[in-house]
């Protein structure tokens, strides 16, 4: 009695686990389903294990079809995948209420956004939505030398990819004659001075926690007069810095740079300033005065937080609730612009929409959807801990989103030859997705076909096979191309079934993204490709589609030249 109740738990499970996926059960899947199901009956573990192995093995070789059926008999209530709904909410801000929260998205100019910019811009505008706030877009372009006029519009379409919009736009650069207002009135309070000590000075005085002789000498009408010098002419050299704690065990706290001149065209206000504020200047400032409530940064910065409280104390300017999280970062995947850009100029990596990074850019091209990237940022939760996460974990939550929505063909890897003696003229419908009303293509048979090499030594002389949603094979000769004898239409148990295209076929190169890095080393082996026949249908397909090439995995179809690629997502 015992072993008929684990017999008839597994199969219905394992049943049920090989319609789900594809006709394959999962033995710790359908184990744990069967443990769960017998543990009020008191059946230990030991004794459910190998039934449940054998079960698995059976139920493996049969073919979809019968899978479906048998269990639509067993167990119909089985076939109804189980929804839960998990919450992957942010938790709710301090200080918060409904219709006054602002929260902003603070990109410099210099590069394609990256998932660990994903992560803050996410997270900025989930909390701006769910309490009926604003959500502004600055762009933080104090810095010349690295703005760029094309990266203003790009991040924007990164932004709108990622289905995030904003309420206000702005510049940092559209505010400077306001910095430069208030920097003045730090100068007058004498919160500010006027340092024209060599950079190595001023590193050198940082690190012992020394003064030098500018703090104490350069102030009052001296300080006031040397900055208006500057802001008039770029080549009157120095820095304005917060007259700090140079005696602070927190090295960011003695006597910060809050200005310094960069003599360079800015891409939107070209030759009118030089003189620029830093980060920690114009963060605070903008944060204030642009009615941010609730700004987060990185928890990288979180040392300067007294400095950006400082600022605004001293300029008697409102300070927000500022909050920190932990970077987003991914095994192998750097996200340094740092980093990256010699890949790009050495030609180690295509691009910034190079596949294997994890620019937004570069995910969209793989076949990573928005939603997927929303769901893993709030997935990893509000969390100041740093980690680094495996990109299979993107995978998993994006392939929830693909199965149901992408259709599904044929594609043989290492294509063989194989001829069909006896073989009928047919034509086929064969079914776009299994579970949706996505329709079907229509293939016409004659007796010649492509399998996989990998099927193809597989098969032994006599061994019958099936063509997937065609018809039997006998094998009659195995070599560098295989013969066969058609063997009727029949399902057979136990039976391997075997993708394939006709002599209609597309060539496709699918291009394999590995890991850039191993450790810290770049690794040359992180691109590889596949070449195989695609059915002849995937031609017809969009530019951009991404389809599931059964078991093979996900693939984003591109078009270069004349010619089709595909780029694999993932299994």
């Amino acid at each position: 009695m015992v072993l008929q109740n684990i017999q008839r738990e597994a199969r219905k499970y394992a049943l049920q686990n090989a319609v789900f996926f594809n006709g394959i059960a999962h033995e710790k899947a359908v184990l744990g389903k069967v443990i769960a199901a017998l543990k009020r009956d008191n059946i230990s573990p030991a004794e459910i294990i190998p039934v449940v192995s054998s079960i698995v093995a059976e139920v493996n070789r049969m073919s979809p079809e019968a899978q479906r059926t048998e269990l639509q008999i067993l167990a119909p209530e089985l076939l109804q995948r189980e929804k839960k709904e998990r919450d992957f909410s942010l938790p709710e801000l301090p200080f918060a209420e409904k219709g006054t929260v602002v929260t902003r998205f603070p990109p410099e100019p210099n590069g394609y956004l990256h998932i660990g910019h994903a992560k803050a811009a996410i997270i900025d505008h989930e909390y701006a939505r769910m309490y009926d706030g604003t959500f502004i877009l600055r762009f933080d372009d104090t810095n010349p030398e690295n703005a760029n006029l094309e990266f203003y519009d790009a991040q924007k379409e990164d932004l709108q990819w990622l289905d995030i919009d904003w309420d206000k736009e702005y510049h940092t650069s559209d505010h400077l004659e306001t910095h430069y207002q208030l920097a003045e009135q730090l100068i007058k309070q004498g919160d500010a001075y006027l340092c024209q000590c060599s950079a190595e000075v001023v590193r050198e005085g940082r690190f012992t926690g020394k003064t030098c002789s500018c703090r104490t000498e350069r102030t009052g009408e001296d300080a006031l007069g040397l900055w208006k010098e500057m802001l008039s002419d770029p080549h009157v050299g120095g820095i304005l810095r917060l007259r700090g704690e140079m005696g602070s065990e927190n090295t960011a706290m003695r006597d910060p740079t809050l200005f310094r001149v960069i003599d360079a065209p800015h891409p939107l206000t070209g030759d009118k300033y030089h003189v620029w504020p830093t980060y920690d200047f114009a963060g605070a400032v903008e944060d204030s005065l642009s009615g941010v409530t609730h700004p987060f940064r990185t928890k990288e910065y979180e040392l300067r937080d007294p400095v950006y409280f400082r600022i605004l104390s001293l300029l008697n300017l409102r300070a927000p609730h500022l909050m920190e999280f932990s970077r987003l970062s991914i095994q192998g995947m750097p996200v340094s612009k740092r980093k990256i850009k010699p890949l790009i100029d050495e030609g180690k990596v295509s691009g910034f929409d190079d596949v294997r990074l994890p620019t937004l850019r570069g995910l969209k091209r793989r076949g990573i959807v928005p939603e997927a990237i929303k769901q893993f940022v709030l997935q990893q939760g509000f969390s100041k801990v740093e980690s680094v996460v495996d990109f299979s974990l993107v995978e998993s939550i994006n392939r929830k989103f693909l199965d149901p929505r992408v259709k599904r063909y044929y594609f043989v890897p290492n294509p063989v030859k194989l001829a069909v003696d006896g073989a009928p003229k047919k034509t086929v419908r064969l079914s776009l997705h299994p579970d949706a009303a996505m329709g079907e293509r229509v293939v016409h048979t004659g007796s010649t076909f492509f399998i996989s090499h990998d099927d193809a030594r597989s098969l032994k002389n006599g061994e019958v096979f099936r063509l997937k949603g065609l018809y039997n094979v006998k094998i009659t000769k195995t070599g560098e191309t295989v013969s066969g004898a058609y063997a009727g239409e029949d399902l057979i148990a136990e039976t391997a079934k075997i993708q394939w295209t006709t002599d209609a076929y597309v060539p496709l190169k699918i291009f394999v993204p590995g890991l850039l890095f191993k450790g810290e080393t770049f690794n040359p082996e992180s691109l590889s490709e596949v070449h195989g026949y695609a059915e002849e249908a995937v031609q017809d397909l969009l530019e951009g589609e991404i389809v599931q090439f059964e078991r093979v995995g996900f693939v984003r179809l591109e078009k270069q030249g004349n010619r089709m690629i595909g780029l694999f997502t993932h299994k």
